[in-house]
């Protein structure tokens, strides 16, 4: 079982023991990515992960490093468009370097111009990365179809321009005003103590205190009916279609799940069996759910020659129609449940999956689901269900694309895709 108490500075803590491991995974979450910026400064969250990295008053990047590799352990980070994670996985009876480690990063960071300088060249090829994966590229450009202006579309990364911009001061001044206590959870699970966390959250984190408040507040943004199209020098097409889907906050989301995994969530699925094994159209389909605060899209990808583009939308199209009247059988229902239930008990067993899990429902949802809560949601998605999320989601049909490749007709793809 899980529980939650709060510091007197408004930091959450998120604790969950498990006494059968010998192991701890502690995260620092921050309710601050990509969402938070804007055009001034796109990039800037990316970029200060990195940085705390990079070496504080008290250690050097290598001896950060070092400090929890030495003792078996993993350090790591990332962020997201709605949050930045800091986490360490090692052994039970380093629970204290670890709480030690991440307070050292978030407090005592130099932000030294020589190592911004460098960081700037290290994001720049992890830019370059991107715009040589042409999935990864066509997830930057699809936000920017489905969300227009609004800041959900800016890519986590940022752009070279905005980059090469950061200095120490803007840095700091954005760390003092969205990395605050009362916007961010420390969450930890594994073998531990529950008594020994109250002390050591308040020995490291206790002292932590608000500067600059920003609390997060999130826009609603309309989910847009636009095309774009990037060209590149490559064999494949790929593309997103776009079709408004639900925000995070929904009680039908676990139903959109359900109808995801049937549509297009793996070799079983309409797509996969439709489209590959049966017409053979491409190699890679699949349809997945982004749900954030206030909205969410539900996508499908393909990857495929040029020549195939047009057979392949239509052929998506009409088997969404087909999906969206199609009445799903009793047996049909089940089995997706069991397998929604598999997928999430089997890959929510370790203490970093039950980290990541508590930590980033507290952070987004003010709260965190027990297993009993998922079953419970699991087994009340009804055919009726079903049928109201397709009535509010699918049925609106596909609203916007992004195109990565060369040798196609975009002009007539974005006519099918409108039809």
């Amino acid at each position: 079982m899980h529980s939650i108490f709060k510091l007197n500075n408004g930091l959450r803590v998120a604790v969950e023991s498990l006494q059968g491991v010998n192991s701890v995974a502690v995260g620092l979450w921050i309710k601050n990515g990509s969402r938070n910026e804007d055009m001034t400064n796109n990039g800037i969250s990316h970029f200060i992960e990195h940085m705390l990295f990079k070496g504080t008053y008290n250690r050097n990047s290598k001896e950060i490093a070092e400090a929890i590799e030495d003792v078996g352990g993993q350090l790591n980070g990332f962020t997201g468009k709605e949050s930045t994670c800091f986490y360490i996985k090692a052994l039970k009876t380093h629970l204290e370097l670890s709480l030690e480690i991440l307070s050292d990063m978030l407090f005592n960071s130099k932000f030294s111009d020589e190592d911004i300088e460098k960081e700037k060249k290290v994001i720049g090829e992890e830019i370059n990365m991107t715009e040589d994966s042409p999935e990864d590229l066509l997830s930057d450009l699809h936000c920017i179809s489905i969300w227009g202006d609004d800041s959900l579309s800016l890519p986590i990364l940022g752009e070279f321009n905005g980059i090469n911009s950061f200095n120490r001061e803007m840095l700091l001044k954005y760390v003092k005003s969205h990395y605050i206590p009362e916007n961010s959870v420390l969450s930890i699970c594994g073998n531990i103590d529950v008594k020994e966390i109250e002390k050591l959250s308040e020995k490291y984190f206790g002292h932590w205190e608000e500067v600059n408040r920003e609390i997060t507040n999130y826009s609603k943004p309309e989910i847009k009916k636009d095309h774009i199209y990037k060209k590149k020098k490559i064999e494949q097409l790929h593309f997103s279609l776009g079709i408004p889907g639900l925000p995070i906050e929904d009680p039908d989301l676990y139903s959109l799940i359900v109808l995801n995994n049937i549509f297009g969530g793996g070799t079983s699925s309409v797509l996969f069996q439709k489209l590959r094994e049966e017409m053979g159209l491409c190699y890679s389909i699949y349809s997945y759910i982004s749900s954030y605060n206030n909205t969410g899209i539900f996508s499908i990808y393909a990857g495929l020659s040029p020549k195939a583009s047009q057979k392949a939308i239509y052929k998506i199209k009409e088997e969404l129609q087909n999906f969206i009247s199609l009445n799903i059988s009793d047996d049909r229902l089940y089995k997706a449940k069991e397998q929604l239930k598999g997928s999430y008990f089997l890959g929510n067993e370790t203490p970093s999956s039950k980290m990541f899990s508590n930590g980033k429902s507290l952070l987004i949802k003010n709260k965190i689901l027990t297993e009993d809560d998922i079953m419970s949601k699991i087994d009340n998605i009804t055919a009726a269900s079903l049928s109201r999320v397709k009535n509010n989601t699918l049925k609106n049909g596909i609203y916007n694309s992004a195109f990565v490749g060369e040798k196609f007709d975009f002009e007539r793809c974005k006519k099918i895709i409108s039809e």
